[in-house]
């Protein structure tokens, strides 16, 4: 598999503990998971230790678990799988940052924070969305930003999010799922190599449904596939897993 040797160890065991309820695996599981990329087990160990100083990961005896902020990033990746939405009255959410003389780091913490309430920049500083999603203003926004509720004259959402670029590569996605599925579950079959390409396949879905901007389906073109690939991946998720793990208490 030409992708198989491509992935860091700390980027497998991020994937891995993000993929895992609760977050928290032993370091010979661990070890295991980056094994299947031909990653050495002293190159995994030293990659754990080094995520540990850094604040990524808290250590438990032998098990490794995700930090705080790591534990934050799994919400919103569960929450990309199973969006909490309400019905759509055609508002518009807008935040129009008026903070100033921010520092470059603040400035980029507070775009990955829009970025991640799916909110999209239709010019420097102004930011929205439509007012579809249950969720709460953090503080971060709300000390930056005048918050405006609207409604446009016309529809923003072309000038917002590349719909046709995410559809394509969603329906990419969905067929990979279904072939890496079939190689892992395929005794007859390099099963190590079947296990790896699922992995690959299963981080790569999670970060496309993290950029699903989550549309009211007043906005969506004809024949969106979000839902179809939400529930192929869940379908996915409980086989492979079983497999996963079976292969790591091997």
């Amino acid at each position: 598999m030409e992708e198989r040797n491509t992935l860091s160890a700390r980027s497998a065991v991020l994937s891995a503990l993000l993929g895992s309820h609760p977050p928290r695996l032993p370091a010979r599981q661990l070890v295991r998971i980056g094994a299947l990329f031909g990653i050495a087990e002293g190159t995994v160990r030293v990659a754990l230790s080094r995520m540990v100083a850094a604040g990524d990961l808290l250590q438990d005896g032998r098990h490794y678990t995700l930090s705080q902020r790591l534990a934050e990033r799994q919400v919103r990746q569960d929450e990309s799988r199973d969006p909490h939405t309400r019905p759509w009255d055609g508002t518009w959410e807008v935040a129009v940052v008026t903070a100033e003389r921010r520092a470059p780091a603040d400035r980029a913490a507070f775009r990955a924070t829009m970025t991640a309430l799916r909110l999209a920049e239709l010019r420097e500083g102004t930011w929205m969305r439509p007012a579809n999603l249950v969720r709460a203003w953090p503080e971060a926004v709300t000390a930056q930003c005048t918050l405006i509720d609207g409604r446009p004259h016309d529809d923003p959402t072309p000038l917002l999010w590349d719909l046709d670029g995410w559809a394509a590569e969603a329906r990419r996605l969905e067929r990979d799922l279904g072939r890496a599925l079939d190689r892992a579950l395929d005794r007859a079959l390099d099963r190590a190599g079947g296990l790896a390409e699922g992995f690959l396949v299963s981080a790569a879905v999670l970060r496309h449904l993290l950029a699903d901007p989550l549309l009211p389906q007043e906005l969506l073109p004809t024949g969106w596939p979000g839902a179809e690939l939400r529930a192929r991946y869940d379908d996915f998720d409980r086989h492979y897993r079983e497999v996963l793990y079976e292969h790591l208490k091997g």
